[in-house]
């Protein structure tokens, strides 16, 4: 199975892009990058903003892949500008929609539905640059469903596609 790298997770306890894209980026605050992330089966990222939000269920956690993000910018392309809650390097992530796909960062698989695309809105150009939004139209990252409870840590992963009736990775 290929591995993959986790390079970042962010947990946002409330939604920041709020207002018009033409004012500016908005101050972010410190802290919504971790270390390791809490996901639970069917509900999302613990503490983060769309955790157990019944219209997010089914897109309560977004991937973006590394090599999407427009560089250089005038701006850190990172999550604290996309808001999606797991950047990835080795893996485009946008070519699953519709797959059952696991990342296993050491804890045990955590399985997740790669329900729809994640379209990068105006606030991609005030967040990332001028341009932004058009560069990153497929290939913004993916929304996902929670399968199961783990863990996701930032740092080396373990990338697989679940097919039905598959057994559960490591079985």
């Amino acid at each position: 199975m290929p591995h993959v790298e986790i390079l970042q997770l962010l947990v946002s306890p409330v939604h920041r892009l709020a207002g018009r894209p033409g004012d500016g980026p908005p101050e972010l605050p410190p802290g919504e990058l971790v270390p390791s992330a809490e996901v639970r089966a069917g509900l999302g990222i613990v503490g983060d903003r769309y955790f157990n939000h019944p219209a997010h269920r089914n897109a309560s956690i977004t991937l973006m892949a590394a090599e999407r993000l427009p560089q250089p910018g005038p701006y850190p392309a990172d999550l604290l500008r996309t808001r999606r809650n797991v950047l990835l390097r080795g893996v485009d992530i946008d070519a699953f929609i519709g797959r059952t796909v696991f990342l296993d960062s050491g804890s045990g698989p955590v399985e997740l539905q790669v329900r729809s695309a994640a379209r990068p809105c105006a606030w991609m150009d005030a967040t990332l640059g001028p341009g932004a939004q058009r560069a990153l139209r497929g290939g913004g990252g993916v929304r996902c469903r929670p399968l199961t409870d783990g863990v996701l840590t930032v740092g080396r992963a373990v990338f697989g596609i679940r097919e039905p009736g598959d057994p559960a990775p490591g079985a």
